[in-house]
């Protein structure tokens, strides 16, 4: 594994087990500024807690556990994926600096939202790296082009060895009996 993947994927994650973690132990801090955006996702989920504070302390579990999956390098594809699905809205709900009134907040929201979008592009590359394996599908391609080749290969195999057996018949079909 290379040494930017070993240090990186540890510093990209940090920042979400301590947020997750934050979450899951006092989510009413962040509760009311989340329930704008936790309550048309509830209406159209229904297998979602209808509490926002249930909702808040649940997307912070799965930052948590999809962090430290992350941190040490164990499904990072898949953990960089559920932090994604937990970052937008979090973002989405706490950084609206294009409700904000006062200049100074409205400058410190936007640096936030922006910062959060820049987590959200190193997540989407995170998922996309493939570490220098092949990805399921491509081994899925590659197999398939394998056993299509095997197979080329056991006609025409058969197909060689079925000469001399048929000269052998033809020639025996020949001879009186």
């Amino acid at each position: 594994m290379s040494l930017l993947r070993v240090a990186g994927r540890p510093m990209l994650a940090s920042m979400f087990v301590t947020a997750g973690l934050n979450s899951v132990r006092a989510p009413e801090d962040v509760a009311p500024a989340a329930e704008p955006v936790v309550r048309p996702i509830t209406e159209r989920v229904p297998v979602l807690p209808d509490r926002t504070e249930q909702l808040v302390r649940l997307s912070g579990a799965v930052q948590v556990a999809a962090g430290v999956l992350l941190g040490i390098g164990r499904m990072p594809r898949l953990a960089a994926l559920a932090i994604v699905g937990t970052l937008v809205p979090t973002t989405l709900a706490g950084h609206r600096f294009w409700e904000a009134d006062d200049p100074a907040e409205r400058t410190q929201q936007r640096i936030h939202f922006l910062k959060n979008l820049s987590m959200l592009g190193g997540l989407l590359i995170a998922a996309d790296d493939t570490g220098a394996s092949p990805s399921l599908v491509w081994r899925g391609r590659h197999a398939v082009h394998d056993v299509r080749r095997d197979a080329r290969l056991v006609r025409r195999t058969a197909r060689v060895a079925a000469r001399p057996a048929a000269t052998a018949g033809s020639l025996r079909a020949k001879l009186p009996h």
